[in-house]
């Protein structure tokens, strides 16, 4: 079946270097950490005290006082960077029938769901607020883009933890190219910054230990990586059909050309041996773009800092792309951002996407040591000027769930 053209013409971002899509490029480029000691509750007692946090983020600057206080943090991330995005198309004339929404996360409204569980055992489940649970649902922040925007269209939620975002914007693309939208409004958001969150990540041993160098410790491929530093944030992308974009005179970042997403159905949480659903995903995005491997300039790795992922992922990379992968290069973005959870994918897009406009890449910051499993050009501490034609993004989540973008420099 013949299938419509999917463009991208805006970008929203908020993030732990920066809010809008100019301060957290500049952010990546520059290879300036967003991670220090966490704020958001009292790490006294905790073994890990350290993590990426939005910390100049206002909801007011985008929200009414009345409205932010019915939503939880992930959700006023995502309306923020909703508006910014919208704001950045120049999307001001849609039919809202034929405009939708699609959103990740992993977890949803945590904060409120701590906060008023403590409110029930204080004071008695009379005192619980009657906003409680729109508050707290996962599926809000895809809602209340839609109420802002009178978005009409299609609109759901994905929840498929690290992948979400990514699996998010791949749902909308393919909305789109189907026919049953010109424009959805895409992304995803997180705020997981509570107690009970930052213990079961370290229990499980998934984060770092450097606690005496917060802006160190995430250092994907590196042979020192002990762990991943947990990040909050969102990040929106406007998606329009080439045709939609074309007739209102849109600026255009760049081209959505394939989607492949694909299951380990191994492990709850272990990558399956030698990366093989991030290979079958990787591998269906190309089938689905129609491009060959020697096509991709730049892969914007999962790349959390976690020894299995790291290494997983680069075999994953050599087995798809053979000799071509030593031609690649390879960053992970979340050496600077810290790790978005249900929201990484959507920054992470959004880098590509900038990578291709500006002809640079983003570096992986704190790699100084080479690891013996990791041999790829991870475009070390420093940005890299080159021409980027195409770039893959790479999303894998808890419960095996892998997922692929592609992205391209648009031409007519």
């Amino acid at each position: 079946m013949l299938r419509r053209r999917v463009v991208v013409t805006g970008l929203g971002a908020v993030t732990p270097v920066g809010i809008g899509v100019d301060a957290f490029w500049r952010g990546l480029l520059e290879g300036r950490s967003g991670v220090g000691y966490i704020t958001r509750f009292d790490t006294t007692d905790f073994p890990v005290k350290i993590g990426a946090e939005v910390t100049d983020f206002d909801p007011l600057d985008f929200i009414d006082r009345k409205e932010a206080r019915r939503m939880d943090r992930f959700c006023q991330f995502a309306v923020a960077a909703a508006e910014l995005a919208v704001e950045d198309a120049g999307l001001d004339k849609y039919d809202p029938d034929r405009t939708g929404v699609v959103m990740g996360t992993g977890v949803g409204g945590m904060e409120t769901l701590i906060q008023q569980l403590d409110v029930m055992k204080r004071r008695g489940p009379e005192r619980v607020s009657p906003f409680f649970v729109p508050m707290m649902i996962a599926n809000m922040a895809a809602g209340q883009i839609a109420i802002r925007f009178d978005a009409r269209g299609p609109n759901s939620t994905v929840v498929t933890a690290c992948a979400a975002a990514t699996n998010a914007i791949g749902d909308a693309f393919r909305i789109i190219a189907s026919g049953l939208a010109d424009v959805m409004i895409t992304g995803g958001a997180e705020a997981a910054f509570v107690p009970i969150a930052v213990a079961g990540f370290w229990t499980m041993r998934a984060l770092s230990r450097r606690n005496g160098e917060p802006e160190k410790a995430s250092r994907p491929f590196d042979a020192g990586r002990d762990g991943f530093v947990m990040g909050e944030g969102a990040g929106v992308l406007v998606l329009e059909s080439l045709e939609h974009a074309l007739a209102r005179g849109a600026e255009i970042y760049g081209e959505v050309l394939g989607y492949g997403m694909a299951a380990d159905a191994y492990h709850i949480t272990a990558p399956a041996p030698r990366g093989a659903g991030g290979v079958r995903s990787m591998t269906w995005a190309l089938e689905d773009a129609g491009l060959e491997p020697e096509s991709v300039d730049y892969i914007n790795a999962h790349g959390t800092s976690t020894p299995l992922n790291d290494r997983l992922e680069t075999e994953a990379i050599k087995t798809v792309f053979g000799q071509h992968a030593y031609k690649l290069a390879v960053s992970s973005t979340k050496s600077v951002t810290g790790h978005l959870l249900g929201a990484a994918g959507a920054i992470e897009a959004m880098a590509c996407l900038l990578a291709i406009r500006d002809g640079v890449v983003p570096p992986t910051i704190n790699h100084d040591q080479p690891d013996e499993g990791c041999d790829l050009d991870y475009v070390p501490n420093v940005a890299r000027r080159m021409k980027v034609r195409i770039a893959l993004s790479n999303s894998f989540g808890f419960g095996g769930q892998n997922a692929t973008l592609i992205f391209g420099q648009f031409a007519e």
